[in-house]
C-alpha cells in the first residue's frame, strides 16, 4: 500500500511540476518577444545600433522545442534544441518586416523559419511552421543564408546556400564539404518552388540576385572560391548575367569588387543582400573577411555601383562600416558580423540586419541619405599607412581651418 501511496503521490508531484513549470516557461517568452528594443545613443552620426538582439534561439515558439503533452513529457523537457537564429534575409511584406532567418538546431542542421515585426526593432514572432524548402535529385545535407530578392519578374527568390559532403574527400573525412547556391522562388513565403542549383565551375557560397534585369537578362552578384572555406584564385565579389532562373548558369564571370591584401577584405569578401538603387547609384552591403590571431574575423563594409551600369565600382569608403562590439564578438563562431538582408521604407529609412557570431540577430538603423554620404565623401583605401596618414591630416587641415575662421566648434 505504501508503494503504491508514494507511486501516485510521485505522479501527482510530476503533473504540478509540469504545470509550474510551463507557466514559467510561458511568462518568460512572452517578456522575451513583447521587449521593447532600445536606441544605443549617441552612435557614430552613420548609424545607430540597438541595445538586444531582435532573435535568438530562445526567440523560437514554446512548442518547437518542447512536447507540450504531460503524459509523454512529464518533465516539460525539451525535445528540439533550438541552438540559434542568426543570417537572415529581410524584405517588407504585406506591411510586415520579415526575416527569413537561419535557424540552427542543437543537432547543426539548419534549416529556415520567417519571422515577422510590425515595427522592425522589436516584437519578432516566428510564424507558425519553418519553411519546407523541397530538395533536389541530390539532397542537401545543410542550407543557410537565405537572400531575398523581389524581382521584376514578379516572383520573390531565396538564394541560399546549400551544402553537400565532399564525394571526393579521402575516407575518413568528415568535414570536407562542397557549396552550391541553392534557387528557390516564392508569392507568398510560405509554398517554395525548388529550381536547380546554379551550374558554375567553383563552389558559391554567397550569391545575390540584382533585383531588375540587365540588358534583359537576369545579373547575379556571385564570390567564386577554389574551396568550401578559401577563396584561393577567387579575386572578389563576382558578376554575372544569366538567361533564365529556371536553368541558372554561368558562363562568363567578372570581379567587380577585388580583395586586396592587408584590408579588410583580405581573404574574402561577399555580397550581403540584393543592393538599393539610389538617385546616385546603387548601395551596396557586404562583409570582409581577415585573418588575425582569433583567426577570421568578419566585418561589414558599403560599396557604390553605377545606377545605369551596376557592375561598375564608383565608390568604396576604406575599412569596415560595422565591426563587432562587446557581446557580438562572442558566439558560436566568434568575433563575426554578417548580414544578408535590408529594409529600405519609404521615408528612406534603413534597416540593416547583421547577426553576431554566428548566434544571434541583431538591428541597426540609418537612412539612404546617410550610407550614400558616407559612401560618396568617406576617404578610399590607399592601401598603405602613409596614404592613411595623409586622408587624416587633410580632415585635420581642415578642420583646424574651419575652427580659425569661425572661431567655434
Amino acid at each position: 500500500m505504501f508503494k503504491i501511496r508514494t507511486f501516485i503521490n510521485t505522479i501527482s508531484l510530476m503533473k504540478t511540476d509540469f504545470k509550474s513549470r510551463l507557466k514559467i516557461l510561458n511568462e518568460e517568452h512572452s517578456k522575451l518577444l513583447s521587449r521593447k528594443n532600445e536606441r544605443i545613443e549617441p552612435g557614430n552620426g552613420i548609424f545607430y545600433r540597438y541595445k538586444y538582439p531582435v532573435l535568438t534561439g530562445d526567440h523560437s515558439p514554446l512548442y518547437w522545442r518542447y512536447d507540450m503533452d504531460p503524459e509523454t513529457n512529464p518533465h516539460l523537457m525539451e525535445r528540439f534544441g533550438i541552438h540559434a537564429a542568426f543570417n537572415a534575409g529581410a524584405m517588407k511584406f504585406e506591411g510586415k518586416y520579415i526575416l527569413a532567418v537561419r535557424v540552427e538546431g542543437n543537432d547543426r542542421k539548419s534549416f529556415f523559419a520567417i519571422a515577422e515585426s510590425p515595427n522592425g526593432v522589436d516584437n519578432f514572432r516566428f510564424w507558425e511552421y519553418p519553411v519546407t524548402m523541397p530538395e533536389t535529385e541530390n539532397p542537401d545535407t545543410n542550407v543557410y543564408d537565405m537572400r531575398l530578392t523581389r524581382h521584376e519578374d514578379g516572383w520573390i527568390y531565396g538564394i541560399f546556400c546549400s551544402e553537400r559532403k565532399d564525394p571526393s574527400a579521402p575516407a575518413g573525412d568528415l568535414s570536407s564539404a562542397v557549396a552550391a547556391a541553392g534557387i528557390s522562388r516564392t508569392h507568398d513565403l510560405k509554398t517554395w518552388e525548388r529550381l536547380p542549383d546554379l551550374k558554375t565551375r567553383s563552389q558559391q557560397r554567397n550569391v545575390v540576385l540584382h533585383p531588375e534585369f540587365v540588358n534583359g537578362k537576369y545579373a547575379l552578384y556571385t564570390r567564386p572560391q577554389d574551396g568550401f572555406i578559401d577563396a584561393g584564385s577567387g579575386g572578389g565579389i563576382g558578376w554575372t548575367l544569366i538567361d533564365e532562373m529556371t536553368h541558372a548558369e554561368i558562363k562568363e564571370e567578372k570581379i567587380i569588387n577585388f580583395r586586396y591584401y592587408h584590408t579588410i577584405k583580405e581573404q574574402k569578401n561577399g555580397e550581403g543582400p540584393h543592393p538599393v538603387k539610389t538617385p546616385e547609384g546603387w548601395l551596396h552591403l557586404a562583409h570582409g573577411v581577415r585573418g588575425c590571431a582569433a583567426g577570421l574575423r568578419y566585418v561589414l563594409y558599403l560599396y557604390m555601383t553605377d545606377s545605369k551600369d551596376p557592375s561598375r565600382l564608383i565608390a568604396e569608403p576604406a575599412g569596415f562600416f560595422m565591426a563587432p562590439e562587446g557581446e557580438e564578438r562572442v558566439g558560436d563562431v566568434s568575433n563575426v558580423l554578417f548580414t544578408n538582408g535590408w529594409i529600405v521604407d519609404d521615408d528612406g529609412t534603413v534597416l540593416i540586419y547583421y547577426a553576431s557570431s554566428d548566434t544571434r540577430m541583431h538591428v541597426a538603423v540609418s537612412t539612404i541619405g546617410k550610407l550614400v554620404d558616407y559612401c560618396l565623401n568617406t576617404p578610399e583605401d590607399g592601401l598603405r599607412s602613409a596614404a592613411s596618414v595623409e586622408n587624416l591630416k587633410n580632415q585635420i587641415d581642415r578642420n583646424l581651418k574651419f575652427q580659425k575662421e569661425k572661431k567655434q566648434y
